[in-house]
């Protein structure tokens, strides 16, 4: 009996072993380097290799222009992304989500809902029959 709970116990640490050296493996391979090596192998056995290495090379060659280039593309996505959210909240506030009612009287008045409201037209005709 106390040879087969060794056994057991000797297969359980061979088994943890084995699961530790599994689980190191996906590690390795799910690591940020791994992956950025393992797309740039996959780029390389495509096609489009030579474009990549010549693409690789003019940027090793002259790394400040592509980075101001890279810059101004950023730079540039960025405005225009600012400016469609901008547009976006501009037409929420148009199309009432944010809306304020105004008075039209011939001159435009913000309706201020403190101040009673007060009707032109109505009052002229009432100062009207006053007279």
């Amino acid at each position: 009996m106390t040879q087969s709970i060794n056994e057991l116990e000797h297969d359980i640490e061979e088994t943890r072993a084995r699961l530790d050296r599994t689980i190191d493996q996906i590690q390795g391979r799910l690591s940020p380097a791994s992956i950025v090596d393992e797309m740039l192998g996959t780029v390389r056995q495509s096609p489009a290799s030579g474009l990549y290495d010549g693409a690789l090379e003019a940027v090793r060659r002259n790394p400040v222009p592509v980075m101001l280039i890279v810059a101004g593309v950023g730079w540039l996505i960025h405005r225009v992304a600012r400016e469609s959210q901008r547009r976006q909240h501009l037409d929420a506030t148009m199309n009432g989500a944010e809306a304020v009612p105004v008075l039209k009287t011939g001159a435009a008045r913000v309706y201020d809902p403190d101040r009673p409201t007060a009707h032109p037209a109505a009052d002229r005709v009432a100062d009207g029959l006053r007279m």
